[in-house]
């Protein structure tokens, strides 16, 4: 891909590293502010850090289709393959994470401050509004409809992907990252693992919009963990887990690499079973004390609650312990 990859990632870095102190000053100005809850009296800090993350994607891919529109021997043209469909997928899945950043962004705005809690949109409320973002990548068809089932072999599903798998896989996606979250980094440092593998493995297997997705989301949540890594001066909000979430599977899709994203999203569906064991009420985050996270819950109901029951780990500790887990789990995708 010649040069064009470097500068779409100094584009995207930069965007974000520019819109983030101000998107901080923006939040705290309208009072978008939530609790630290692993904190020391749980300072309020600012929310819906997506926002900066969704502008340094949108920006390195505009950046690209300048490239691939002005300057016909660029590198950009190898994605193309000399027609509009690859064009129109960018695109579809473009508006798709606007749509989703917004979704999250909504949702960050309705938060309810009440004693030690915060909440926006009921459980119930988030898949059927999230839904919206899969109309995008439904109405251009996108992705393989040909599928390998288990038992059964290579099958076309038909109309039965776009109307059917698309939307369950976007509103699943933007939900399950939304359940890990809870401490200083986790996310966006999860998300780089996960975003880094998922670029890296498109890449040789020469799905290039894939790849070309994933690396102005690595090189965006590089920039935005600058200011989200402990302590944060800003934090994700459902903006940035949604975000994570829909771009999972939009490069799935565009890319047909469905497995691929099922393996590296494994950590998430461990965190389903075990939210689903408190009915989805316990939090994944704990209480300080003595400089260490100290869980809320005799039992485990989320991952990170392995090492906050113990009490012996800082909130940096947990945060390191669960990208290592990620990209445990992420690495599988070289092996299986």
């Amino acid at each position: 891909m010649g040069y064009l990859p470097l500068i779409i990632s100094i584009i995207s870095f930069l965007v974000v590293m520019y819109m983030t102190p101000w998107i901080i000053k923006y939040l705290r100005k309208i009072n978008l502010v939530v609790k630290d809850q692993n904190k020391e009296n749980t300072p309020l800090v600012p929310s819906s850090g997506g926002i900066a993350v969704a502008i340094g994607c949108i920006a390195g891919i505009m950046a690209f289709i300048f490239f691939r529109t002005f300057f016909t021997d660029s590198s950009a043209r190898i994605i193309f393959n000399g027609n509009g469909e690859s064009l129109t997928l960018i695109f579809a899945a473009t508006t798709s994470i606007l749509i989703i950043t917004f979704v999250g962004f909504i949702d960050d705005l309705l938060i309810k401050r009440v004693g030690e809690n915060s909440s926006g949109l009921k459980q119930w409320q988030k898949p059927l509004i999230t839904l919206a973002a899969a109309v995008p990548l439904m109405v251009v068809n996108a992705g393989d409809t040909t599928m390998m089932l288990p038992f059964i072999g290579r099958v076309n599903v038909g109309l039965i992907y776009p109307l059917i798998f698309i939307p369950i896989g976007v509103v699943g996606a933007a939900n399950m990252v939304n359940l890990l979250e809870g401490f200083n980094g986790m996310a966006t440092g999860m998300g780089l693992v996960y975003m880094g593998m998922l670029g890296i493995y498109a890449f040789v297997n020469q799905s290039y919009i894939a790849s070309l997705l994933a690396l102005v989301t690595f090189v965006s949540l590089l920039a935005f963990y600058y200011f989200n890594r402990y302590p944060s001066k800003i934090l994700p909000g459902d903006s940035l887990t949604y975000l994570l979430g829909a771009m999972i599977v939009c490069i799935a899709i565009v890319g047909n690499l469905e497995k691929v994203a099922l393996i590296i999203s494994i950590p998430f569906f461990i965190e389903f079973f075990l939210k689903a064991r408190s009915r989805f009420k316990a939090d994944s985050y704990g209480y300080y004390k003595d400089g260490k996270i100290m869980s809320k819950y005799k039992k485990i109901y989320s991952i990170p609650h392995i090492f906050t029951r113990t009490g012996k780990f800082t909130e940096k500790q947990v945060v390191y312990f669960m990208i290592l887990i990620e990209l445990g789990f992420s690495s599988l995708i070289w092996f299986v």
